[in-house]
């Protein structure tokens, strides 16, 4: 416990303080996840969904945590969906018991040998525990999920848990995941060659069949009716990622026949501040 203590000093802070501090280090932290867990089917809600996403921004992947073991400071989880309201704790307990009961990621891998998909149900998390008298929460990851946070040497996508703060749906999480993995290519080839143009520009103007982004949102049952879904799934969250994200977003519908059959999105990069903690320049390789 002594050197969760010296990570963790927030006992010795006024509370308005332990917010600034733990928003300051929330600005600087970056998120790692393998590519097929960006593009997987993750079978929760938003809040649970930002709090795997918290949870795995304190790992790291040069030194993986003993016992696959992250220790999360409650004043940073609370910091970090702006929550000050008194029956916060009972809330953050109900967002817990939601994320350990119904959360799965439902994982797809291409056997390059028989050119079919493998499918893999994984649970995030083993176990959560905290108390009442101490600022901090031991979260467990489970061994299956592991190597899709650490063993990331090819295929992985790195982005600001910064970016995800403000976002309020579940479905601008999933999209703002998937595009920073594209455009990340773009930035990636653009500077290190190996790729012929077109294929560079298709990471900045990446394509998606319906039939899979609605895979990939959960949505195959849900919003049936293709405006139904543009509204709820799609203008929804490129506009809070737009407004909340360092990307700028737009799409447009490729029919086949008489329905929609894919869609196009744009990406472009909003101008980065010199003192803004996520640079272009500061980004590693992919």
């Amino acid at each position: 416990m002594e050197i969760i203590a010296k990570k963790y000093p927030y006992n010795n802070y006024k509370d308005n303080e332990r917010t600034v501090c733990s928003l300051k280090e929330i600005e600087k932290r970056k998120i790692v996840e393998h590519n097929d867990l960006i593009t997987s089917v993750a079978k929760m809600d938003k809040v649970p969904l930002k709090i795997f996403e918290l949870a795995v921004s304190l790992i790291d992947t040069d030194n993986p945590p003993k016992n696959n073991t992250i220790y999360l400071s409650k004043t940073e989880l609370f910091a970090f969906f702006k929550v000050d309201d008194s029956n916060k704790h009972s809330r953050f307990k109900e967002a817990i018991m939601t994320l350990h009961q119904q959360s799965v990621f439902e994982i797809r891998e291409m056997n390059v040998h028989k050119n079919k998909f493998e499918y893999r149900v994984i649970s995030p998390l083993e176990e959560t525990t905290w108390n009442d008298y101490n600022d901090i929460i031991s979260m467990t990851f489970t061994k299956s999920i592991m190597p899709y946070l650490i063993e990331l040497k090819t295929k992985f996508t790195q982005y600001a848990l910064s970016d995800l703060v403000d976002l309020n749906s579940k479905y601008s999480i999933i999209l703002y995941k998937w595009l920073s993995m594209n455009y990340n290519q773009y930035e990636h080839y653009s500077v290190k060659g190996g790729r012929r143009t077109e294929q560079v520009e298709s990471y900045r103007n990446p394509s998606i069949s319906i039939k899979e982004l609605r895979l990939m949102t959960d949505t195959v049952t849900d919003y049936k009716r293709f405006d139904h879904f543009e509204t709820r799934v799609l203008k929804n969250a490129i506009e809070e990622i737009n407004t909340h994200t360092h990307f700028n977003v737009t799409y447009e519908k490729v029919k086949k026949g008489r329905s929609i059959d894919s869609i196009v999105f744009h990406i472009t990069k909003k101008p980065v501040a010199r003192n803004d903690f996520y640079k272009l320049e500061e980004q590693d390789p992919i």
